[in-house]
């Protein structure tokens, strides 16, 4: 086998650095809910755009959305969250959801 050096032709590779990657970024996020505590996110989901993320899905407690919001922004990287998540237990009665 015979080794070539790779050529970019006088142009170099760009690298992306500004923001951590897309699948990078949701998958954090995702662990984050998963391993913290006050909430269930087995509903929710995470899609980032850029060093946004969206919070989509379900919850039982209206705490639960809060604290999801929370332990996104807490991840390294979000700049930015959009919280989309809704409520359907008996918390969605009591606060008029």
């Amino acid at each position: 086998m015979v080794f070539k050096h790779q050529q970019f032709y006088e142009t170099p590779p760009e690298i992306e650095v500004e923001f951590p990657g897309r699948a990078v970024l949701e998958a954090a996020v995702s662990d984050a809910l998963a391993s913290s505590g006050g909430i269930d996110a087995s509903d929710v989901s995470v899609t980032a755009s850029g060093s946004t993320i969206t919070l989509a899905g379900v919850v039982l407690r209206y705490e639960e959305v809060t604290r999801a919001e929370e332990v996104a922004r807490s991840v390294e990287g979000v700049t930015d969250v959009r919280n989309d998540i809704t409520v359907t237990g008996p918390d969605q009665a009591q606060r008029g959801i």
